[in-house]
């Protein structure tokens, strides 16, 4: 069952890590999911079962997901994992995964670059994940990337998004996303398309990606929450990107949303000093200062230490 109430999913192992220069080996990978998981991360989108010729930093997949597992810690983490098609479902429910985020891009254009598959082909292929899924019990994530705009064709039409549902019938996923992956999203955006979805699939959970390209990232997840998402993707330090949207970099620090829903009254259970050491691990790997901006700022009210 997923959560009703608001809660960020940790995405840097998966998303975080697929545009990077640096590829960090498996263990590596599993290290940054046991970081996520000690600074109170619960949920974790812990690989990508994808082709690695065309994305070599998300090779070995089903070793990060054995090593995640072998970590035995109490209160394990939800892991899941993104899939295009269905051989990539089959490799993640083999590994071991708690669920699958499945992708298709409201863009003709983006959908063929990114899934190397016309949007029917990719939609026919989510109906075969589905049955695959609900067979095993596992949840289900269905993303529509590029929903509020395309590198290649600039504006996507605000019903865009709610058509693709309303195309699934029956075949509707656990959960819908609605990713922003070039960060061109305003707070308007936002509520306009939520509210869109939600009146073409009512009682399913509403889930955000969101990238802070454009400095609209944190407005943006304030709107999502408004317009009734209860999760939303971020990543340890702000890394990440789509290696197939130019410049689409800039996911949201978890650090930094995480402060701003405590703020508001949600997600008490993240440790933000935790996640700041776990941002700056990161960095650490990666060879690159992490773009967010509480691990700099510090945390307010500041820690009092005895003594």
């Amino acid at each position: 069952m997923l959560p009703d109430i608001p809660h960020i999913v940790e995405v840097s192992p998966r998303d975080g890590l697929q545009n990077e220069a640096v590829t960090l080996d498996p263990s590596s990978r599993a290290a940054l999911i046991a970081h996520a998981h000690r600074a109170g991360l619960r949920r974790i989108e812990a690989a990508s079962f994808v082709n690695p010729a065309r994305v070599p930093q998300m090779a070995g997949a089903e070793e990060v997901i054995a090593a995640a597992r072998a970590q035995r810690s109490p209160h394990a983490p939800r892991l899941s994992a993104l899939a295009l098609n269905l051989r990539g479902a089959e490799r993640a429910i083999a590994a071991g995964v708690d669920e699958v985020n499945f992708v298709v891009v409201a863009s003709e254009s983006f959908n063929r670059r990114n899934q190397g598959a016309a949007i029917a082909d990719t939609l026919a292929q989510w109906r075969a994940v589905r049955a695959r899924l609900r067979a095993s019990g596992l949840g289900s994530t269905l993303t529509i990337g590029a929903a509020f705009g395309c590198p290649f064709e600039g504006e996507i039409a605000p019903d865009a998004p709610a058509r693709l549902i309303d195309s699934l019938g029956a075949e509707l996923p656990d959960e819908i996303a609605l990713a922003d992956t070039i960060g061109v999203a305003a707070p308007s955006d936002i509520t306009e398309r939520f509210g869109r979805v939600t009146a073409a699939a009512p009682g399913i959970a509403l889930r955000a990606h969101l990238h802070n390209t454009r400095n609209t990232g944190l407005a943006n997840a304030a709107a999502a929450l408004a317009a009734g998402v209860t999760a939303i993707d971020a990543s340890l330090g702000g890394f990440g990107g789509c290696p197939f949207a130019p410049a689409a970099t800039g996911n949201l620090p978890t650090e930094d949303l995480a402060y701003m829903l405590q703020r508001m009254g949600h997600v008490g259970e993240i440790d933000l000093a935790a996640a700041v050491a776990a941002s700056d691990w990161l960095g650490e790997q990666l060879g690159r200062t992490p773009p967010g901006l509480l691990g700099r700022a510090g945390l307010f009210p500041p820690p009092v230490h005895p003594g």
